[in-house]
């Protein structure tokens, strides 16, 4: 009599190198989406902190001219009587820039730290917000 036996493979734990690799390709490409996507974000959120501070000057410039009939040429007295913000807020220092009279002046918001390749951003008694795409954003 024939007898036929059947081998039988024992089932193989854990993973191939080929299968350990595709994951590795799988988050190396979702990292290179998502890491730039992140960083975006972020500098938009604290680019926030920037605008916010330099309309909060502006708003304290108006009520420095109604009361007084001029604008301030003192940023640390606008601090301090008025409740301008401090100097620095968040990856931002702000100060008056260019002309600065009883007439006319220009805040501007200058980043430092991770946030220092985002450029300066400014804004004047007429509330002119420059540079106008990081303003829209």
């Amino acid at each position: 009599m024939l007898t036929i036996r059947i081998h039988r493979m024992k089932s193989e734990k854990g993973i191939t190198l080929i299968e350990l690799l595709v994951v590795i390709v799988i988050v190396g490409i979702l990292a290179a989406i998502a890491i730039p996507v992140y960083t975006s974000y972020l500098q938009r959120a604290r680019r926030a902190d920037a605008k916010t501070t330099l309309e909060q000057v502006r708003a304290v410039q108006e009520m420095w001219r109604a009361e007084k009939g001029s604008y301030s040429t003192v940023q640390a007295e606008l601090q301090t009587t008025m409740g301008a913000p401090p100097t620095t807020v968040g990856y931002y220092n702000w100060s008056f820039t260019g002309t600065l009279n009883a007439t006319s002046f220009t805040a501007q918001a200058v980043p430092f730290g991770s946030q220092a390749n985002d450029g300066t951003l400014t804004i004047n008694q007429n509330d002119v917000k420059l540079p106008a795409d990081k303003w829209a954003k």
